[in-house]
């Protein structure tokens, strides 16, 4: 099992310190969230400045973009890293496309399988040289003259990772990407009752088994009581959030998503968080030294994930 570091809540001016302690500290990858900071724009500092790593986005909301743009950025980071760029993509929720971003949102599913398939497009055309033909119901790209296109990549393209949560996407990511990336909202039980019966029925629309699908997977860790607090606030969050609901029915905790959301209407945060049992908590989350989260993980997903990038959550 490959182990990554991600980053969430990052500074871009201290980025590039991050990912050097990273790769002196062994890990395989080092992955950015697009939340305060644009992550392709910080992993373009870093790509030349670290020899190991693989980079990569956990994730950029596709639909806050568009295809072509999207070929360019990661492509450009590719070249720039040597072949070691994951193009991690996430859909994000209606509220934030349509409210915080202002574009548009439909069939986020069927809008995210035809959103890889032009990237991979647009990425065969410069490779070869071809006529850019895509046309779909959400994307059309059919223009691509030679002042426009990068040429061959030579180290090929990136491999395309897709977040999900929901039974629809993920059966997308089967299909259509190179890896999944587990929402941290994912418990064990969810993992392996839910998602992996979705990634295999992808897989098979696309003629591939199981076992040549990366999995990245998921969990939150805690690392001191004070930490926990804020795990359990990062829970609450996901917990009101109706597209997570069904996580918490498969527990039967149906009840306490309503409440959470509630509760997320009225803007008490404390409360949510103060909502989130102990029982809720570990079922999300491993609390405990480095040492002892690390070695929680690999019993809990050891033999389902080939990779493991857990936002350590630590105050102070």
């Amino acid at each position: 099992m490959k182990v990554d570091r991600l980053e969430i809540a990052y500074d871009p001016t201290t980025v590039l310190d991050a990912a050097r302690a990273a790769e002196a500290e062994g890990c395989d990858g080092f992955w950015l969230a697009e939340t305060r900071h644009d992550p392709f724009l910080a992993l373009g500092l870093v790509a030349t400045q670290v020899e190991r790593v693989e980079l990569g986005t956990a994730i950029a909301v596709a639909f806050a973009r568009n295809p072509m743009s999207t070929a360019v950025q990661a492509n450009d980071l590719h070249l720039l890293s040597g072949g070691r760029f994951n193009l991690g993509l996430g859909s994000q929720v209606e509220a934030h496309i349509t409210k915080r971003f202002g574009m548009p949102w439909s069939h986020p599913a069927a809008r995210m399988r035809e959103f890889v398939l032009a990237l991979r497009a647009i990425w065969h055309s410069w490779a070869t040289g071809e006529r850019l033909r895509f046309r779909g119901e959400f994307y059309t790209h059919t223009v691509m003259t030679p002042f426009f296109s990068p040429g061959p990549n030579p180290h090929g393209t990136p491999k395309v990772w897709l977040a999900g949560v929901g039974e629809l996407m993920t059966e997308v990511a089967g299909e259509v990407a190179d890896g999944f990336l587990c929402h941290n909202f994912t418990t064990e039980r969810y993992l392996r009752e839910v998602t992996l019966p979705a990634l295999a029925r992808g897989r098979a629309k696309a003629g591939k088994p199981l076992a040549g699908l990366e999995i990245s997977g998921p969990s939150l860790v805690a690392c001191d009581e004070a930490a926990v607090v804020e795990v359990r606030r990062q829970i609450a969050f996901y917990g009101s959030t109706p597209a997570y609901r069904k996580v918490l029915e498969l527990h039967g905790w149906g009840e306490l998503h309503e409440e959470l959301h509630r509760m997320s209407r009225r803007q008490l945060w404390d409360d949510m968080a103060a909502a989130v049992t102990d029982e809720v908590l570990d079922a999300f989350a491993v609390v405990g030294t480095p040492a002892a989260a690390k070695a929680e993980l690999i019993r809990r997903y050891g033999d389902v994930i080939t990779r493991i990038a857990a936002p350590v959550v630590r105050t102070g």
